[in-house]
């Protein structure tokens, strides 16, 4: 068994992979951990191998047993030529690790073992049809198809039909049994390996995208929240700095403000990372109100919120904070206008803003917060001659 295993293990290692392998490997065999998959091949082979290997004494011991002459030499042959084909079968295509074989090279290697069996028969008589058990298994194993069942058919006629046509020979019905019970015993263990290993497969794809999803989620509050609160500070900032000569007191009231800024954002990336931050259509409209008055741009801001509905309140935050960074950062305007209804926010200015197609990774992720919400984004020419930023709810007119 020790030769068996470190033949096995050089072919395996061997064997070629990817577009090159004579195999067709069963989806996400190559998520499979190498260590559990020699672990598992380790306990499997040997055990099924023995297993299986008793069925073979029958007709090893009628042909041993058999007076024929050369008849006697190629029947046993055959029978240890059977054995080591299974075998190959079992180490190659049996466990979690298993690899379909084409139909087109399946068909072939099992008619060459169905002629081991007829070589067998030579000495071994009708107890040499036992080997029709190997090649339903054998079958199974390779293709982890049900059209492999139909070999237990054929071999269940085989085994009825021939020993009434050879004179000499003695009927073994009751080997039909076997070979049934055996066939869907085995295909019920693949099967069961195969939906085990699909589940395990989902899993993994469901555990990556979820970090996928949680990355994207701290990439865009990431955007969102530095984005809007350096923004702010750097106006306030630039703002502190031209007053402190004329107006030192209304500076360094400038400069609390980014101060206290500064330390909002910071509880905002820790409350970012923990998904723990909050965040108001109150305290956005406030902000921005308090931004733009930084930045000198006229800014008319709704002064309720009452008549947006609580499932979209969230996402209008988002899309005010959004608008009021691109406001300050790109559109150089000096006036604004935000308005709300139950399903509609729109802020508008007067600027020279982005291109009405551009989007950056601010209007991105508003798009995917949008689409979550059942709501879209739209950016285009504002009436005011600058750029405008559309969320609604409502459809899209033609």
């Amino acid at each position: 068994m020790g030769a068996v295993t470190s033949w096995y293990r050089r072919v395996r290692e061997d064997w070629p992979q990817g577009d090159t392998a004579l195999y067709v490997t069963r989806p996400g065999r190559e998520d499979l951990p190498p260590g559990r998959a020699r672990r598992t091949m380790r306990v499997l082979g040997p055990v099924m191998g023995i297993v299986w290997a008793v069925f073979l004494l029958q007709p090893w011991q009628a042909a041993w047993d058999s007076a024929a002459g050369w008849e006697r030499v190629v029947s046993l042959l055959a029978v240890l030529a059977l054995a080591f084909s299974f075998a190959w079968v079992v180490f190659t295509h049996a466990g979690p690790h298993g690899r379909t074989m084409p139909l087109r090279r399946a068909v072939p290697f099992l008619a060459g073992q169905g002629v081991l069996v007829a070589l067998a028969c030579l000495a071994a008589d009708q107890d040499g049809l036992v080997g029709l058990v190997f090649i339903c298994v054998s079958g199974i194993f390779l293709l982890r198809d049900p059209r492999a069942l139909g070999l237990a058919l054929g071999s269940s006629v085989v085994i009825v039909v021939v020993p009434r046509l050879v004179p000499g020979w003695e009927t073994i019905d009751d080997l039909v049994i076997s070979v049934v019970l055996a066939s869907v015993a085995v295909f019920g263990f693949t099967q069961l390996v195969m939906r085990n290993r699909q589940l395990q497969v989902a899993r993994d794809e469901v555990a990556v995208l979820a970090v996928e999803r949680e990355r994207e989620r701290i990439a865009r509050d990431m955007h969102d929240v530095l984005g809007h609160s350096l923004t702010v500070i750097s106006v306030k900032a630039e703002l502190a700095a031209k007053l402190f000569e004329v107006d030192p007191a209304r500076s360094r009231t400038e400069m609390l403000e980014v101060q206290t800024l500064a330390r909002t954002a910071l509880a905002d990336v820790r409350g970012m990372v923990t998904a723990t931050r909050a965040v108001t259509l109150a305290g956005e409209l406030a902000g921005a109100r308090q931004a733009f008055d930084s930045a000198a741009i006229e800014a008319v801001v709704p002064g309720t919120i009452d008549e947006v509905p609580d499932e979209l309140r969230v996402l209008f935050a988002w899309a005010i904070r959004e608008g009021t960074t691109n406001v300050l950062r790109h559109s150089a305007a000096s006036h604004v206008q935000i308005a709300m209804t139950a399903e509609t926010l729109t802020v508008d200015d007067d600027g020279t803003g982005p291109a009405a197609d551009e989007r950056g990774n601010g209007l991105h992720g508003l798009v995917e917060r949008a689409r979550s919400a059942g709501a879209r984004v739209e950016v285009s020419t504002s009436p005011l001659g600058g750029f405008r930023l559309l969320v609604t709810t409502r459809e899209a007119t033609p």
